[in-house]
Parts: structure tokens; sequence; C-alpha cells
């Protein structure tokens, strides 16, 4: 007797099982992968026109470290975010297949935006199928097809950042959505934003933050709803489980994520500079950050064209402020429906936004457009809810009662949009790729085969990455008008030891040290001495001497 899930037939006397769903699955699989491919072939291109900087390449140093065996990253000084479970594991990955160069940065960066971009697609399209599931996957996927050269390019597709972090975040919301209620699924969840939480403290305001909210207002209303019809508290817990330990385990991942990296630390591991949570005054809100805000909000959405000259790549740009309504429309709609009856995953996005901007707008790093990246969860967040909030209303009969002609007009109109992000993609596509920063001065230090030296932070970690480790220059900061210490972040201890490290040139440049190049010599030369030899390259003075420098400012050992 064959059961229902299973069929076997005999054909030329070879048993063949089918199991009914699974082929129909394959080709629905197969197609998500493929389009995950073209993605990451595509934002490769378009990140190798953003010239690798000290960020990237901090990171990949750290990645590299930790593939050779020092797990915990001792004796490293991180920044506010350590990537040290979102997107170092991923450039070790990366490094594991290709080795240590500036390249490493780029295929990181284009499996970051690829992988945000599917899963994006993937929770616009939720349980719909067919033609419906189509126009989902596009309104999202077509919102975040063309990241802005430029500005928009760099703080999405360069360094590991919060563009990054939002890859886990909807990985979390995608297994929400697509499990039934059980046990495992809050813990899961849990799991999930600790992990995340411990790389990138951000998981607390774009992820952990809105679920403990939205499960506290499900519970309210479903409390609000036994009061008016006196049902009273019995049975409320049992009923009511899965939104109370959904809450919990979001209180737990916040305490795993804020303990873990200071368990690291204490261990021996490695340290991170505090995030900086100060508010900013009134006035500078008002004066300064509503408006950075509002501008980057445009610049994630491609649609930032004020001062670009004039031609086609800004007539693209300008196009997109199509996409930057639609997000805008998707969010106000979520807004509309968040207390009639809204599912768990748009209002999760909605508040992950809400309190993203809201922090951003009223803190201390509303200061440009390059800090952005701290809302770039904003973007797909979005996206998100356009594909799964829009078509539904484009297609409601109060909306077009009785005009199919204009429904039909209105997406067309959106395909033709469409249409011009991808033109205005393969525009982007053109620009040739970027050499890293610092390029000429890595190609002269390999040549003369210096070993290590000194300098500020943007000429340190890039020079070292693009060399493939063959030549090393460390970060030094000045103080008091002579080298004082070890720069700020992105450093570790033991390259400064003089017992086992050693440094014979600085490299004073454009920008180096913070100060001008004079006052920058000046120091250096107050701290080691005239130098044995001074070379000029490419705009920067090489400075070396028949010593060991690290000794003269960390002392002898």
């Amino acid at each position: 007797m064959v059961s229902g899930q299973t069929a076997l037939r005999i054909r030329h006397g070879l048993a063949v099982w089918r199991v009914p769903g699974r082929s129909r699955r394959r080709p629905g699989v197969a197609a998500w992968l493929l389009a995950a491919v073209i993605a990451f072939a595509v934002y490769l291109r378009l990140a190798s026109t953003q010239a690798v900087n000290s960020d990237g390449a901090s990171q990949a140093l750290q990645a590299w470290d930790l593939l050779h065996g020092n797990v915990a990253l001792r004796g490293w000084r991180l920044t506010d975010v350590s990537f040290y479970t979102t997107e170092i594991p991923e450039y070790m990955l990366v490094e594991l297949v290709r080795g240590l160069d500036q390249n490493v940065v780029h295929v990181a960066a284009a499996v970051t935006y690829a992988l945000a971009t599917v899963f994006a697609a993937l929770l616009a399209k939720g349980s719909a199928t067919g033609r419906e599931a189509g126009v989902r996957i596009a309104f999202a996927a077509g919102i975040m097809l063309a990241p802005q050269l430029g500005s928009g390019t760099s703080v999405l597709l360069l360094s590991p950042d919060h563009i990054g972090t939002s890859v886990p975040v909807l990985l979390t919301w995608l297994v929400l959505e697509r499990s039934r209620p059980r046990w495992y699924v809050p813990v899961a969840a849990s799991v999930l934003l600790a992990w995340s939480m411990v790389g990138d403290p951000l998981v607390l305001v774009i992820a952990i933050l809105p679920l403990i909210v939205v499960c506290a207002v499900r519970l309210g209303q479903q409390l609000l709803a036994r009061r008016r019809t006196g049902a009273g508290w019995g049975g409320f817990v049992r009923e009511r489980w899965y939104e109370i330990a959904l809450a919990g385990g979001a209180i737990a991942a916040a305490a795993v994520g804020e303990a873990v990296p200071r368990l690291i630390d204490a261990l021996g591991g490695f340290s991170t500079v505090p995030v900086n949570s100060q508010a900013a005054s009134l006035a500078l809100i008002a004066g300064r950050n509503l408006r950075v805000t509002g501008q980057g909000l445009l610049l994630l959405g491609g649609a930032y064209f004020p001062g670009l000259p004039s031609g086609a790549s800004t007539w693209f740009v300008a196009l997109h402020i199509v996409g930057v309504a639609l997000a805008s429309c998707a969010v106000a709609v979520t807004a509309w429906r968040f207390f009639r009856g809204e599912a768990l995953v748009p209002q999760l996005l909605f508040a992950g936004i809400v309190i993203n901007v809201a922090a951003f707008a009223a803190g201390t790093y509303a200061v440009s457009l390059p800090n952005i990246r701290e809302i770039a969860p904003v973007l797909p967040f979005a996206a998100v809810l356009a594909g799964r909030q829009l078509p539904g209303l484009l297609t409601s009969g109060w909306l077009f009662a009785g005009r199919r002609r204009a429904r039909r007009a209105v997406f067309a109109a959106l395909g033709v949009v469409l249409a011009g992000y991808v033109a205005g993609l393969g525009l982007e596509l053109t620009t040739p790729p970027a050499p890293p920063q610092n390029a000429p001065l890595t190609a002269w230090l390999e040549s003369r085969h210096l070993g290590t030296g000194l300098s500020g932070y943007w000429q340190s970690n890039v020079v070292t990455l693009t060399s493939g480790g063959t030549v090393a220059v460390r970060s030094v900061r000045i103080a008091g008008g002579r080298v004082a210490g070890i720069g700020s972040w992105n450093y570790k201890t033991a390259w400064y030891d003089p017992g086992v490290s050693a440094a014979d040139f600085v490299v004073v440049g454009p920008g180096t040290f913070g100060y001008s190049v004079a006052t920058a010599r000046s120091a250096i030369l107050a701290t080691f001495g005239p130098p044995a030899r001074t070379y000029d390259v490419s705009g920067f003075t090489v400075l070396w001497w028949h010593k060991n420098l690290l000794a003269d400012v960390f002392g002898r050992r």
C-alpha cells in the first residue's frame, strides 16, 4: 500500500521515488539561487567603483588574524562596532578562498548587499504566489536595485557596516514569517538576535526593541479586547504564550548581546570603543540633524541629486524619487494599519524604521551624509514594506473602483520606472574600477622593500591590506607637538611592542594625522630626530631612520 506522501512507480524495472511538492519547490529554489548569483556579480562590479580604504582594510586584517588562529581577536582594539559575528566571519570565508588582498572588501560587500536584496525580496513575497508574488518581489528588489553611485554606493557597498547587520535581522524575520507558533521559534529568534547584537549593537535598535514593543502592543490589544468582553485573565497566558515568549527571548538576546563582548574583553579578547548614545540638543536636532536625516533617506533611496551636474546619470538619480515616494507610502500605510490587525513582520519592520530614524535624528551621529550608514537598514526594511503593502493597495477596489484602465496605466508607469532603474544601474556599471586609496604609495613602498612604518589612520591599514601584508603601516596619533601613541581604533597592540615589532619609516601626507604636513612633520622630527633619508612619493613624504621608531614612543623592552 503506497502512502499519500510518497508514490512508488516501477518503470523498466527501476524503482523511482517521487515526493509530491519537492519537485515543485526545486525550480523556485534554483531561481532564487540564480538571482542571488546574478545580484552578486552585478554588485561586485558596482562595489569596485569605490576605493578600498582603511575601514574595510581593518576588518579584512581582523578576519585574516582570526583565520590564523586568533579566535578571540586577542590584542585588538576595534571601533564601537566589532562585526565579530556578522561580517568578519564573512570576510574570513572570502579570504579562505582568495587570500588577503583589496578585492576581499569588494567581494564581501557584494555578498552582503546581494543577500540583503534577496532576503528583502523573499520577505516581501511572504506567502503570495503567482502574479502577486512577482509584483511584490519587483517592488522590493526594484527599490534596492541601483544604489546611488558615489556616496550611496560607498555607504551600501564598501566597508563592513550596518547594511550588513540588516541581513541576519531579515533572516530572523523570515524565520518568524515562515514558522508556525512552536516553542523553538522564539528560541531560534532569540539566538539569532543575540548572535547579531554581539557583532553590532544597532541590532538592539532595529530588531530587539521593535520586537519587544510590537509584542507589548499585541498583548495590550488582547487584554483590552478581553476586558471589553468580560473574559478576564483566565487563559490569557496560555492563549498568548507566543508573543510573551518572543518578548522574553528578545530581552534575553539584549542581555546576551551586551554581556558577551564584555566577557570577551575581560578574558583578553578584543575590546571596543564605547557606543556614543548621547542625545543632541534640541537646537542641534532642529538645525542640523533633521536636515541630514532627510538628505540621508533620499541618499539611501538613490534619489539625492542636489548639486549633481546635469546629465543622464542625474536624471536616473531623480527617477529614484518615485521609489522613495513608494517606500514612504508603504511606511504610512503600515502606520495606519499598525493597530488594526497588521501582521507581525510588517509591524516589526515599521517599528525598526521608526526607532532607528528617531534615534539617529536625536543623537550625535547626524553630522554628515557618510554617517547615514547608521540608518542603512531602513532601505531593505522599507523595500519589504513596499512589496507587502503597495500591490494590494494599487489593486484595491476603493482606490481604482471601476477604473481598470487607470490601474493598468499605473502599473505600466511603474514598469517604466523599473526599466529606468535597470538602465541607471547599467550606466553605473560602466564606471571604471577605482584603485585602493594610496595605491601609488603602496606600490612605491613595495618596490623599495620597506617593512613597517607609521602614519595616520587613513594611510595605515589600507596600505597593509593592498600590499598583501608585504608592507605594513601602523596608525599613530600626534598630541602636544609629538607622536603621542597609538591611533584611536582598529589596531592590534602587538604591532606597537618594540620587543616583537619594529618600524623604521613614517609617511606624512595630505590629511595625515589630521594636521597640516608642516605641523605633522615638525612633531615627527621632535619625536624621532632627523631622518637618515627623505623621499617624495606621489604627494607623500616618506621619512626613514636607522632605528626602531617604536622604542622612542613606547619604550625599550
